[in-house]
């Protein structure tokens, strides 16, 4: 599971399809331009409640999963605590992943 989730956000990197950091984040989950916002699971509780909170407001499929240094390794980026992916079919494939 872990390999095809990563080479998949990878994937959805260099398509230009992710983005990354609180803030770029944040801004386009009010603007419901993402599809799946990931949070890394060593971020601190305060960051996971607020996206969680912002996410599920605004509709937007929250998940939490890996670590900063993984999240970003897949990226080819370095440590990364949010991610948001902005396009539908690499979200929808992302949390069947997630959640098998």
């Amino acid at each position: 599971m872990n390999d095809k989730f990563y080479s998949l956000l990878g994937l959805a990197a260099r398509a230009g399809k992710v983005k990354t950091g609180d803030t770029a984040v944040m801004k386009d989950i009010r603007s419901q331009t993402l599809r799946l916002v990931i949070v890394a699971g060593d971020a601190s509780e305060n960051t996971q409640k607020k996206f969680n909170d912002k996410s599920s407001y605004y509709r937007v499929p929250y998940r939490i999963t890996g670590t900063r240094e993984t999240l970003g390794h897949a990226l080819g980026k370095g440590e990364r605590v949010t991610v948001g992916i902005t396009d539908e079919g690499f979200a929808k494939k992302l949390i069947s992943l997630l959640d098998n």
